[in-house]
Parts: C-alpha cells; sequence; structure tokens
C-alpha cells in the first residue's frame, strides 16, 4: 500500500495513562497532495495542520485532543479508495477530504458502506447529490452549479451570448461541462463550440485554436492549475482577442505564478477569501477571513488559497459536530446535516437533510485579475 501519512497531531498532555477523559478524536483526512491536484492540496494539508495544533494548543475538545491523521492519495482515485478504508480501519470519527472531484466521488461508496461522515473540499455537486444517496457524504467546496450560473450571469449581463467552453477530461471537468451546458441557456448564452484536454497536457494550443474558427465572444474554461494556467498562456500566444473566463478552480497563487502575465484580464467567480481585504466591513465573512490569513502567513509565510479555505471550514464542521455529538459518528453525522449559520471561510454555511452543501449564491464574487493580483468586480 503506498500511502504516504503525512502528519498525526494531538500527542498533547493527558493523551497517556489511559484515561477515556484524555482519548483523542481521531479525525481523518485524505489530501491530493501530490500529483496534478497538488496546488490544492498542499495549502489544504497545510492549514487542517495549522488548525490541529492550535485546536491542541487550546486544549483540545473537551480537554481531549484531536489526532488528525492526513494521508495522500497522490491525486489518484485508487490511492484515495485504500486511504479511506485505512482510516477506517483506524476509527476515525470523520474524513475530511479529498482535494478534488474525482478522488472525493472515488470514496463515496465506501464511506456511505462504512457509515462514516465524509466531508468532500471539491467543487463537483454529484460528491453530495442526490442527497438520498449521499447521507454520509457532505462537502465545503461551492458547487459547480454556483459556478456556472454565476459565469452564465456574468456573460449574459456583458453581452456575450456566443461562447466556446473547454474542459479538463475528469470528473472536475465533466460536471462543469454538465452544469454550465444547464445554465448557459438559461442566460440566453450560446455554447458554439466545446473541447477538452487532459490534465497531464503540456499545450493546449490545439483546442484553442479550433474553438478561433467559431469566433466566439468569450472563452469559458473550467480547469485547475497546472492545466488551468498552460491553457490561459496558450490563449495569450494565439491573441484570441476575446475575455477568458475560469472558474474557482484557479483560486490560489499558483496559478498567478504559472500564468504570469498571460493572467491579467481573467475573470472567475471565486470564494471571497482571495479579495478579503477589499469587502465592505459589513460582509459576515470578512473578519473570518483576515483571521485565516494572518494565522496562515504567521505559520508559513505566505497567502492562504480558496482551497486552503475549503479545507479550514471541513475542520470546523467537523470540531463543530464532535464538539456537540461526541465520539459518535452517526451523531456527528446528524449535526452536520443541521448545522445553520456557521460562518467559514467558503461562505455562510445552512445544512440541512436536503442540501449538503448548504452555500448560497452570496458565498461568491466575480473577480477581475489585473496587474497580477486579485480584483473585487462584482
Amino acid at each position: 500500500m503506498s500511502l504516504l501519512l503525512v502528519a498525526g497531531c494531538g500527542q498533547g498532555p493527558g493523551s497517556t495513562d489511559g484515561e477515556k477523559a484524555a482519548e483523542p478524536y481521531k479525525i481523518g483526512a485524505i489530501v491530493d497532495i501530490s500529483g496534478p491536484a497538488a496546488s490544492l492540496g498542499e495549502p489544504e494539508r497545510d492549514t487542517l495542520r495549522m488548525l490541529a495544533d492550535e485546536l491542541n494548543a487550546r486544549g483540545g475538545i473537551d480537554g481531549r485532543p484531536v489526532d488528525l491523521i492526513i494521508l495522500d492519495n497522490k491525486s489518484l482515485e485508487t490511492e484515495a479508495v485504500l486511504a479511506a478504508k485505512r482510516l477506517i480501519d483506524q476509527g476515525v470519527l470523520a474524513i475530511i477530504g479529498c482535494s478534488a472531484s474525482g478522488t472525493s466521488l472515488a470514496i463515496v461508496d465506501t464511506v456511505q458502506k462504512a457509515n462514516v461522515p465524509q466531508i468532500s473540499m471539491a467543487a463537483s455537486a454529484l460528491i453530495v447529490e442526490p442527497v438520498t444517496d449521499r447521507q454520509w457524504v457532505f462537502k465545503t467546496a461551492q458547487s459547480d452549479i454556483m459556478v456556472a450560473n454565476k459565469i452564465a450571469a456574468y456573460l449574459a449581463a456583458n453581452g456575450m451570448k456566443n461562447v466556446a467552453f473547454l474542459s479538463m477530461n475528469n470528473a472536475f471537468g465533466d460536471s462543469g461541462r454538465v452544469n454550465f451546458e444547464k445554465a448557459a441557456p438559461i442566460h440566453g448564452v450560446n455554447i458554439i463550440a466545446k473541447e477538452k484536454f487532459e490534465a497531464t497536457d503540456k499545450d493546449m494550443t490545439s483546442q484553442l485554436t479550433k474553438v478561433r474558427t467559431t469566433k466566439p465572444e468569450a472563452v469559458v474554461v473550467w480547469a485547475i492549475p497546472p492545466s488551468a494556467a498552460i491553457i490561459t498562456k496558450n490563449f495569450k500566444d494565439l491573441g484570441l482577442g476575446v475575455p477568458l473566463i475560469q472558474t474557482h478552480g484557479i483560486g490560489n497563487q499558483a496559478f498567478l505564478d504559472l500564468s504570469g502575465d498571460a493572467a491579467n484580464g481573467v475573470v472567475a467567480p471565486m470564494g471571497k477569501l482571495v479579495v478579503a481585504e477589499q469587502l465592505p466591513d459589513s460582509d459576515p465573512q470578512k473578519a473570518l477571513l483576515l483571521e485565516y490569513i494572518t494565522a496562515f502567513e504567521k505559520s508559513y509565510g505566505t497567502r492562504p488559497s480558496t482551497f486552503g479555505g475549503h479545507a479550514h471550514d471541513a475542520f470546523n464542521l467537523v470540531v463543530h459536530a464532535i464538539t456537540e455529538a461526541g465520539a459518535d459518528r452517526a451523531a456527528i453525522r446528524d449535526v452536520l446535516e443541521h448545522t445553520t449559520g456557521l460562518v467559514g471561510i467558503s461562505g455562510v454555511f445552512n445544512l440541512s437533510p436536503q442540501d449538503h452543501n448548504g452555500l448560497g449564491e452570496d458565498s461568491m464574487v466575480v473577480i477581475q485579475i489585473k496587474d497580477g493580483k486579485w480584483q473585487l468586480l462584482e
């Protein structure tokens, strides 16, 4: 079994001598730390470590430390399933993971059969829908349904009715394509060209050349770095001369670094973290966003990403549920399902038996990249 044990936090004072009151609460996490989704997984791992350390320094949950076990699935669905089985065998109360839609979907059947709560950090709506088949599964990233609607509404409002759509050939890209195909006609937007590319492709010039012949008024790309950055550079090199719209999948510094000047002008719906300082003081998330930024910069010397934010929310949801339910998986699931008004990094969570994501469209803003920086557009 080629799983990498990344962290085991929680061996604080009082966790010895066999005292039940001090036995740690075991929380598992499966993160895409290496492989194509590493730019998502690395900040998630770092955030989880930071939060677990902070919690244990404060005395844990009701005096009991948290034992956080983080496994790297290497961005592979098979590794994710092995990791889930390993964590379940180790008796974790809940599993945070995975970073990407494909790896998250891969472990759904495993956690469902074992009756272990899963809190994904990925976008695909299929991770939590239909809820009747996903009773033990929740997620913290904004749904791709929401993102598709945001993009379609932005295009329509700005007079871009005929667009090309390019997506990664994986669960994230496929789910995005399906939902954008549903959202576009609602807003009077026509998809006049569609192309796919692999997460491992090093150049997407051929796909962009094909869609250029259709003369789109905008190009929509559904991807994560490094693919999202590669296609952004190809887009600039070809000089298509129309707006490039992407998704919350680009919400990290890796995209800006890899894209360079080509990123300027890119528009995307995104969580508020990247523009936290630009939000009005009345925004209910602003204080927490700034607190997270400060803590992460102190711990790691760099600014956190929206992906780290999804991990922040997943960890806090699990801690909230354990605080209310104790060491009982079923009770933890029930608390998660009825959590409302919980202010997070990705939005304000209002979960219910009908909604295991719990975020509204007000959890996202539209940003544009200007001079290599995120700027609040609307």
